[in-house]
This record gives structure tokens, C-alpha cells and sequence, in this order.
């Protein structure tokens, strides 16, 4: 019988609370508070509302800047397949070989993001150039970057697909075709050289299974005998030094 009226002198409390705190509010008289949007009229004000929307629209296409527009796609895909062909699933981690492929991306890419920060933006922010000047001058270094590393072939069939006039120059060939052809191109090249990557252990794999066969002992995974041989093959020639000197030196 006593926890209903508990119940309902906690409740009347907290109103009383509530409504007290209302009411003082009211005679200490907070100040209002409003939020308005719009309502600038100098050229300055404009200006800067517009930089912070370019800016905030970067920033949110700049994941499929990274994946789509950069060397980020070869060094993550044949990264993935070298730990498969070792054969170790978590080793290096997922963390280590994205971090790995970011850094590397940034070293491979610095000639074409020194060159947009020094045609584009640094212009742009001074204010001597157009908005229209410095999305050229931006994607210009990018263009060039994938024209290299982009196959006439992919090439080709996108022109194809977009049902486009066939461009006389590379400066007439459109963005919206290059990017696709330019990923394709990429994703080719990075299972070729992963194909290649795994051979030797495949080699290593065939061996230890028919070693193991022979013996008798079919009951034992042949990855689990031959996975320290792979990482022993993988240490003994620097693996990694030849990989990403090979990957680095790949890109035009």
C-alpha cells in the first residue's frame, strides 16, 4: 500500500520541480535565442558562405576522390592479395595495410597535389582566380595522372558506352568516361600483379601437400606446414622492399 503513494509523491515532486524551474526562468527572463539563415547581403559574406560549401562538398567526395581518382586501388587490392597468398588472413592487419596504401598514395600523388596547390588553390584562396579557374586547375593534375595509368582499350569501351563523339585530343576526352576506364585499367594491373605475386607460393603449397601426401599424413592441412616456409621465402628476398618498390615505380 506504501509504494503507490510513493509513486505518486515522487511525481508530484518532480511537476512542482518543473514547474518551479519554468517559473524562474521566466523572472530571470533568459534571453531568446534564434538561428537565422540568409539574410547576407555584402559581397564578402557571400564569399564565404560559398568557400565553406565548396569546402564541406569536398569533403564529402573525398572518400570517392581517394578510391577513384588516385594510386589507392592498385595498393589495396594487391596488398589484400599478397596476404591471402601468404596465407596469414590477419596478419598484417586490415588497419596496417590501409594505413600502408593511404601513405603510399600521398607519395605517389605528391607531384599532383603540389601542383593543385599551387595552381588552384593557392590562387583561388587569394582571390585571382574564378571558382570555374580553380575546379580546372584542380582536376587538370588528376586528368594527367589517369590518362597515364589508363588503358586505350578501357578507354574505348567507356567513349563506346557513353555514346560520345570520339574526342580529337586527350583534353577533350570527358571526365565522367576517364574515371570509370581509369579504375578498370587499375583493377587489371593490380590482379596481374597479384597473379604473379602468388605463383611462388602456390609453388610452395604444391610441394608441401605432395611431401605430406607421401608421408602418409593427409590428415594435416598442407597451409598450416607450408605457411612458415612462405614467410621464410617472403623475409629471405625483402619481400616488401621489392613489392612496393615494384608498385611505386609501376605508376607513370
Amino acid at each position: 500500500m506504501k509504494r503507490p503513494a510513493f509513486i505518486i509523491f515522487n511525481t508530484g515532486a518532480a511537476l512542482l520541480a518543473a514547474a518551479g524551474a519554468s517559473y524562474g526562468a521566466d523572472a530571470i527572463g533568459l534571453p531568446n535565442v534564434s538561428l537565422t539563415v540568409g539574410g547576407e547581403n555584402s559581397p564578402q559574406g557571400v564569399s564565404t558562405a560559398i568557400q565553406i560549401v565548396l569546402l564541406l562538398t569536398v569533403l564529402s567526395l573525398a572518400p570517392a576522390i581517394l578510391l577513384m581518382m588516385t594510386s589507392f586501388t592498385r595498393l589495396i587490392v594487391v596488398f589484400s592479395l599478397l596476404r591471402q597468398a601468404l596465407g596469414v588472413q590477419q596478419a598484417p592487419p586490415n588497419q596496417v595495410i590501409v594505413g600502408l596504401s593511404l601513405f603510399l598514395t600521398f607519395f605517389i600523388m605528391s607531384p599532383a597535389i603540389t601542383k593543385i596547390n599551387e595552381t588552384a588553390l593557392k590562387p583561388y584562396m587569394a582571390g585571382t582566380i574564378s571558382q570555374e579557374a580553380a575546379f580546372t586547375g584542380a582536376i587538370q593534375p588528376l586528368r594527367e595522372f589517369m590518362l597515364k595509368n589508363t588503358r586505350e582499350k578501357d578507354m574505348e569501351l567507356f567513349l563506346r558506352l557513353s555514346k560520345a563523339e570520339a574526342p580529337k585530343t586527350k583534353d577533350e576526352i570527358p571526365t565522367l568516361a576517364l574515371i570509370p576506364a581509369f579504375v578498370t585499367s587499375e583493377l587489371k594491373t593490380a590482379f596481374q600483379i597479384g597473379f604473379l605475386i602468388y605463383m611462388p607460393f602456390l609453388v610452395i603449397d604444391m610441394v608441401v601437400a605432395s611431401v605430406l601426401m607421401s608421408m602418409g599424413m593427409m590428415m594435416l592441412p598442407p597451409v598450416m606446414v607450408s605457411m612458415p616456409f612462405k614467410l621464410m621465402l617472403f623475409v629471405l628476398v625483402d619481400g616488401w622492399y621489392l613489392l612496393v618498390g615494384s608498385l611505386v615505380q609501376s605508376f607513370g
